[in-house]
């Protein structure tokens, strides 16, 4: 038996001539079998135009909202070994690439001048003292005398006067006593931090000098690292408002996953940190900073990696399929519902946003909403609608990642 109740027909066959001619038609399709036609032309129409859609009834599931950033990473300590005085490399006293602690010596510098340094300060500091002893007593001895009027007032402050020089000579001869010794102990080029050292720029019997611009080694702490993710202003802004943070740190400390540039995810979970509180002006981002602890030393610094951020989860989220949700001519998201009867309801929605190629609905649907996602370009509100299937729940996993909008 046939079926003819996909047939469209035109709103022009329901003319007082159409009828009449929709009549005669009908009864030339089913021919003899009067059983088969329907008893009314209204009946007819309906039994033709009622469209078929599916639905999905609106069901609370867990949501955790991520969010993607791409940075780098870089060292927690670094430190620029340079000589702070001047003189000859005689020795490297670490291997290229080892752990050095803080503290240990890298490169020995020839002492022997300063050496000659702290031993011409050690005999002025002892020519002062010496100086002192006999100032100081003949002080004493004036202060006697001039206590029973036995010298003058002026011999007695000139006295004074030379004792004073005395005891400023020696103090100045303890600094540079102390400056040498310092002197010395710089000959001795020591890590000031912890970590791990890069190569050597310098080799024995190279000259250096003091404070130069070139760094001897560079150190770096590794363990824990850094990764420094860049974003727009415009993510931080909507990120900020999300998690209601504030750029100080005791708002930040959210957790931070990260992948390797091998597409590998990385097995310590990181800690946000710090966030910059100004805009580079060239390239309008900001930058966030998070630490991981580091100690297998897989991390390197100037690594490309990619950051994923916890942003909010959503115990009881409310998502439909990309293809349900339209706009109206003011440009408002617009989802089609089955309302009493199977007649179709039209509802303006509020806050959407769009979650691993889903909506997520914060405003504008309930629990328990029949959301038609199949055939809605048949269908206009107030239409009589026949449901194809049972409700198909979408499979949507608890975790989805935010994808950040351009």
């Amino acid at each position: 038996m046939r079926n003819y109740s996909k047939v469209r027909l035109s709103p022009s066959i329901f003319t007082p001539v159409g009828k009449g001619i929709l009549f005669l038609s009908i009864l030339t399709l089913f021919g003899c079998d009067v059983s088969n036609i329907p008893e009314s032309l209204d009946d007819a129409k309906t039994q033709v135009v009622k469209p078929e859609v599916q639905i999905l009834e609106m069901r609370p599931q867990p949501v955790v909202m991520k969010k993607e950033l791409a940075g780098r990473t870089s060292p927690f300590l670094i430190a620029e070994v340079r000589p702070q005085v001047s003189g000859i490399i005689t020795k490297r006293r670490f291997k290229e690439g080892s752990l050095i602690r803080k503290g240990e010596t890298l490169y020995q510098i020839e002492p022997s001048t300063y050496q000659a340094y702290v031993a011409n300060a050690k005999a002025a500091l002892a020519r002062s003292k010496a100086n002192l002893t006999m100032t100081s007593l003949k002080e004493k001895r004036y202060k006697g005398l001039l206590v029973s009027n036995a010298i003058s007032q002026q011999e007695y402050d000139e006295a004074d006067g030379v004792y004073r020089q005395a005891v400023a000579t020696v103090d100045v001869d303890k600094a540079s006593l102390k400056m040498a010794q310092i002197n010395l102990g710089y000959t001795r080029v020591s890590s000031p931090i912890s970590g791990r050292i890069g190569r050597s720029i310098v080799t024995p019997g190279a000259l250096v000098t003091a404070n130069q611009e070139q760094a001897l080694a560079v150190v770096q702490q590794l363990d824990p690292i850094y990764v420094d993710l860049s974003q727009s202003s415009a993510s931080i802004l909507r990120m900020r408002k999300a998690l209601n943070l504030s750029p100080s740190p005791s708002n930040l400390g959210l957790d931070v996953q990260l992948t390797l540039e091998d597409d590998e995810a990385y097995t310590h979970i990181g800690k946000l940190q710090f966030s910059e509180v100004t805009v580079d002006e060239t390239m309008g981002s900001v930058i966030l900073r998070a630490v991981f602890p580091n100690p297998e030393q897989l991390l390197m610094p100037g690594m490309f990696v990619r950051a994923t951020v916890q942003i909010e989860s959503i115990g009881d989220a409310l998502l439909i399929p990309a293809q349900a949700l339209t706009r109206d001519v003011k440009g408002q998201p617009l989802v089609m519902l089955l309302a009493k009867g199977n007649r179709v309801e039209a509802r303006v929605l509020g806050n959407v946003e769009l979650v691993g190629g889903k909506w997520l609905v914060r405003d504008g649907l309930n629990i328990g909403d029949k959301v038609i996602i199949t055939g809605l370009q048949r269908i206009r509100p107030g239409m009589e609608v026949q449901v194809m299937s049972e409700d198909i729940h979408a499979d949507i996993t608890p975790e989805l990642q935010k994808q950040e909008v351009k």
